[in-house]
């Protein structure tokens, strides 16, 4: 497993403080999480680590860096989990990964746990960057295949996001839709990933607020702490998973360490 950090921030003012995540969660991860569900000692020692060295005052040089490095990571790694920063990296991973899916001739798939679609219309058309309200829109606009896209968790989205999902049938699993059936929705999602090579990105708002508060956009009724790690474990179990990012944990906001240390344990699952 290779684990790399991307302190970048795009998020509107909201989010800084994001860019502090990466360093918080891997010192948690040390000091307090001893081995995973499955009785995985955790040794940070003896982790592949890595961190994209970027200047957030500079949004095209941070956004290339990103790409560029996450092309070579993708090139050359089996599996990969990045640690944000904000949800604006994404866009950058995302375009690298799109990138290497058809230079191998893959098909590149992409499942979304986020509270907000992030498909805000994009204000920077020209530019190499998006913020973290718009990222998925313009990764869409640039080339990915929709269809190959799910989203889940959404429950506070703008009318133009629900416009731009409905007109381009992008492929949503209903907040309620995930309590019903946890264990199908789980099915549903290894099926929809199915003969794909699979990036997964998770913005910790897709969890309620009372499990983790330190985030910029808290949205009330999310999912517990306890269904989202089953849902990683669960999906992490996908042969053809290439890469993961967990984004939008701040730790300044934090309350007791709570949020950061389910960013670790996440980590930690995902090991």
């Amino acid at each position: 497993m290779f684990i790399v950090k991307i302190p970048a921030i795009n998020g509107l003012g909201k989010t800084k403080g994001c860019e502090k995540a990466g360093n918080a969660i891997l010192k948690t991860l040390r000091e307090e999480i001893y081995s995973n569900e499955q009785n995985i000692p955790i040794d940070v020692s003896l982790l592949d680590l890595e961190e994209i060295h970027i200047d957030n005052s500079d949004l095209n040089l941070t956004n290339n860096l990103i790409y560029e490095n996450s092309l070579e990571i993708f090139e050359t790694k089996p599996k990969t989990i990045f640690l944000g920063g904000d949800h604006s990296i994404s866009y950058s991973t995302g375009k690298a990964f799109l990138d290497y899916c058809r230079k191998q001739k893959k098909k590149p798939c992409l499942i979304i746990f986020d509270s907000h679609p992030d498909l805000m219309p994009v204000s920077a058309k020209k530019e190499n960057f998006a913020n973290h309200e718009e990222w998925l829109r313009k990764l869409i606009e640039e080339g990915f295949p929709k269809e190959n896209i799910l989203i889940i968790g959404i429950r506070n989205a703008e009318k133009e996001e629900i416009s731009f999902i409905k007109q381009n049938k992008i492929k949503t699993i209903p907040f309620n839709n995930l309590f019903l059936d946890i264990e199908n929705i789980c099915d549903t999602i290894m099926e929809f990933a199915s003969g794909k090579e699979l990036y997964v990105s998770v913005d910790i708002d897709v969890i309620d607020p009372a499990f983790a508060p330190a985030t910029g956009y808290p949205e009330p009724g999310g999912l517990t702490s306890r269904e989202f790690l089953y849902l990683i474990q669960r999906i992490n179990k996908i042969k053809n998973l290439h890469a993961i990012d967990i984004v939008e944990i701040n730790p300044e906001k934090d309350r007791e360490n709570i949020t950061v240390k389910l960013g670790a344990k996440v980590l930690a699952e995902l090991l």
